[in-house]
């Protein structure tokens, strides 16, 4: 891959260069020491990924990466050098279009670039149209269960968090369904997801632990570099397998499985998102008689999740996600009155 850097510091830019060519497979296409430069280089010179920090001159990494999907549109991944005290700006950052968030490697006597190599090699999986897909699977003849509050899913990767926190912080306290949601972010910024996601709904919002039991009115995200998935007793656990995919947690795994094991009702939504992760998952949902939506491409950020999705016929809607919050309320609303009057 032809990879840019947009980096004010010099250890840092000096550290990312060991580590690009340590691996003998990529090439750098060139560096911009501030957000401005970045955007003008790209301009210029399209790479296939820019590795962008947050904090820099004239322009932030936000901004940059924002000006960037607007003007000269690829791939870019955060790289700083704080999870904790930059959390805001990674999450306005992915939201947006960035693809994902990683610390920058240290430098030292033993520098491991080992995980900013591993997130390029997703990346590049990512962008190639060899990408590995889930099996697609037959869902499950149940019965529904009363005590089972209705359940909706939500998937997302590049733009997500900005789309979640307008939907979630759409519905009401007394919301009637338990929420999950699977995001493509690593697991090390999932606790600042949260407490961001936190400020602006109304709801709980936490990560789903292994063998816990979905609750009305609260939102679970998943949280370990597993996949979550529905386990056949109704409760959420985590497993390494299948572990062949390109995203992890894969939004295909925990559809499918909520398709397959979920005994009452559910929405399925797809969100924002670059690559087809989801698609098959909601197919899955759509085939097991539940509802589906999808983001349109006017409101998403990247417009590949939802694109793959509507073109397996997967949502039985697709909307913008202006209109997503209200479609899910009164769906609820209807299903509630009708399991009243029956």
């Amino acid at each position: 891959m032809r990879i840019a850097i947009a980096n004010d510091m010099g250890l840092a830019v000096e550290v990312l260069k060991r580590v690009l060519i340590s691996s003998r497979e990529h090439e750098i296409a060139w560096v911009a020491r501030d957000g401005l430069e970045a955007v003008e280089k790209c301009r210029r010179d399209r790479p296939d990924l820019i590795l962008m920090d947050l904090v820099m001159p004239r322009l932030s990494g936000v901004e940059a990466t924002r000006q960037i999907m607007l003007e000269s549109p690829c791939a870019i991944l955060i790289v700083t050098a704080s999870v904790n005290s930059l959390a805001r700006d990674v999450f306005e950052a992915l939201g947006a279009g960035a693809l994902d968030a990683i610390k920058t490697p240290h430098l030292g006597l033993q520098m491991d670039g080992t995980a900013l190599l591993a997130k390029i090699r997703v990346i590049s999986r990512l962008l190639s149209p060899k990408t590995v897909q889930t099996e697609k699977v037959e869902p499950a003849a149940k019965q529904r269960e009363e005590q089972a509050p209705p359940l909706l899913v939500l998937g997302s990767s590049s733009g997500g968090p900005k789309a979640l926190v307008q939907l979630l912080s759409s519905f009401p306290a007394d919301f009637p369904a338990s929420v999950a949601v699977v995001q493509h972010i690593d697991t090390e910024f999932v606790p600042g997801l949260v407490s961001w996601l936190q400020k602006h709904c109304a709801l709980p919002v936490s990560m789903a632990i292994n063998h816990q039991k979905p609750r009305p009115g609260e939102v679970l995200v998943a949280a370990t570099e597993g996949h979550l998935k529905m386990s056949a007793s109704g409760r959420y656990v985590y497993t390494m397998e299948p572990s062949n995919l390109v995203h992890r947690p894969s939004v295909d795994v925990f559809f499918q499985s909520v398709a397959k094991n979920w005994p009452a009702s559910v929405i399925g939504v797809i969100l924002t998102g670059m690559g087809s992760d989801g698609s098959d998952g909601l197919l899955a949902l759509r085939q097991a008689g539940h509802h589906t939506i999808a983001q349109d491409r006017e409101s998403s950020a990247i417009y590949g999740m939802p694109k793959a999705a509507a073109d397996k016929k997967a949502a039985c809607e697709i909307l913008s996600i202006d209109h997503i919050g209200s479609a899910i309320i009164s769906k609820l609303r209807k299903e509630e009155s009708r399991r009243v009057n029956c």
